[in-house]
């Protein structure tokens, strides 16, 4: 996928640099600064070339620091990839932050290819040393630590049983019609068209009041379930028809393949979805939440309640962060399922001895993150202010006058920084709402929008002697 490491600059980026054509100073520090960190082109040509049989041959492709350096840019500017690839071509200063030059900025696909060959778990040792980096070069000491839990959204519409099956009907009778068309026909033999169907019965109940469904949702719910049974099992017997297809050449058997696997895939999916609309509409059952499925495009999806007035309800992974002083986030985790806050306590501070070499001074959290086993935990490690406010119960006059005292106060108003620095990624560095497809990329999405904050920490950082100097001055 690539090979040179180091672009050759063109007589034409020469004179261009001459003539005083800079990147702002943010980039420019951040581009300095990855200069220096040869570990982090490592990792990403290792994910580059993986599964290579000779990376040194063939066509030429994105570059290590190409890669690293447009999802930076990326995340930092918050684009898609259109954007980001019309930006660069567009402009001198981006192309020599991306390492491009004078060279042909490729289309957005091909960023696209570069960026999902990553690994979380490379982006994850990547953030990991950038952290030592800045913990080497003296701008972080990890005295105080701050953490919190917070929630990115997945890219579904708001499940409910009815459109779930609408989705399951669509879908499915799409790629039947994509794999006829594969085929040379004009449709398959046996299966029918139920789309127009189930979407009526589906926009119904839709717009049934509360007293309506009431009396009339069982029965339309029974048709809109029978109408996804027989478009689940005509799909499955138009791929047992179409099994012996005539021979084709070599990428029309590879795309029919393809076609079919995917047909497979919505139809497993779409059993599920049948067997819990059943049984919740139906059969009146309570559905246990690891069973259920929200979304037949991200089935990775979780259900997240934190008790949150506004939104009682979230769809997508919860995500656990911990912050150091100096605003450089310093622990992530995408989480399986909704656990508690309060298991993260000890297992953070472990990660924080590994990194920085002892335990913070300061250890603050909301009211989610207390036990008493935690606050225990925490002054046996030698936390010596440890700002968990408790969370129920009678409070003892010992911690009442503890949770007064000046240090907890101090402690919480830190603690609240990390509600602005999680505003800021999901604003700034589009951590909101994931639009990438699949768990895998869902955390690529994660740790991209967290070493962007990381490296723009650094490099602010990096540039306060410099501006103290000119103050002085």
């Amino acid at each position: 996928m690539s090979r040179t490491a180091e672009q050759q600059v063109s007589f034409a980026d020469w004179e261009l640099t001459r003539q005083g054509l800079r990147l702002e100073p943010l980039l420019q520090a951040i581009s300095d600064f990855l200069d220096d960190q040869k570990g982090l082109i490592e990792e990403v040509r290792c994910d580059l070339t993986r599964g290579l049989k000779n990376a040194e041959t063939g066509r030429h492709g994105l570059t290590p620091q190409q890669v690293l350096r447009s999802l930076v840019l990326m995340r930092i500017k918050n684009w898609n990839y259109r954007e980001l690839s019309e930006r660069i071509a567009d402009g001198f200063t981006l192309r020599q932050f991306t390492d491009f030059y004078c060279q042909p900025v490729p289309g957005h696909d091909a960023f696209h290819r570069g960026f999902t060959r990553l690994t979380p778990e490379t982006l994850k040792a990547i953030n990991d040393l950038v952290v030592q980096a800045a913990v080497d070069l003296g701008l972080e000491d990890g005295e105080k630590l701050r953490v919190d839990t917070t929630v990115v959204q997945t890219d579904i519409h708001y499940p409910t049983d009815s459109t779930l099956l609408w989705d399951v009907v669509r879908v499915v009778t799409r790629l039947i019609g994509q794999l006829a068309a594969a085929l040379g026909r004009r449709r398959i033999k046996g299966f029918r068209d139920r789309t127009r169907s189930a979407r009526r019965r589906m926009q119904e109940l839709q717009r049934m009041t509360a007293r309506q469904r009431q009396d009339q949702q069982t029965a339309t719910y029974r048709e809109l379930i029978g109408i996804a049974e027989e478009v689940i099992e005509s799909a499955r017997a138009a791929l047992r028809r179409t099994g012996k297809a005539g021979r084709r050449d070599p990428i029309s058997q590879l795309a029919i393949a393809e076609l079919r696997k995917e047909i497979e895939h919505f139809c497993g999916l779409g059993d599920r979805v049948i067997d819990q609309a059943r049984r919740r509409v139906l059969n009146g059952e309570q559905v246990p939440t690891a069973e259920k499925i929200y979304s037949i495009f991200e089935p990775h999806t979780d259900l997240i309640k934190r008790g949150k007035l506004q939104t009682p309800v979230e769809f997508g992974h919860k995500v656990f962060l911990a912050e150091s002083a100096r605003g450089l986030i310093t622990q992530y985790e995408v989480l399986h399922g909704n656990p508690v806050d309060e298991q993260h306590v000890v297992i953070s501070l472990e990660r924080h001895k590994q990194t920085f070499g002892d335990v913070p001074e300061l250890y603050s959290s909301d009211r989610g993150f207390f036990s008493e086993g935690n606050v225990t935990s925490c002054e046996q490690q030698g936390v010596k202010v440890v700002c968990i406010p408790q969370r129920g119960g009678t409070k003892t006059q010992e911690r009442e006058a503890y949770e007064k005292s000046r240090e907890f106060k101090d402690g919480q108003r830190f603690r609240a920084g990390i509600e602005g620095r999680i505003s800021v990624l999901f604003r700034g560095r589009g951590m909101k709402r994931c639009l990438a497809e699949g768990r895998e990329r869902f955390e690529l999405w994660v740790a991209a929008a967290v070493l962007a904050n990381n490296l723009m920490k650094i490099a602010a950082l990096l540039a306060e002697p410099s501006s103290r100097r000119r103050k002085a001055a």
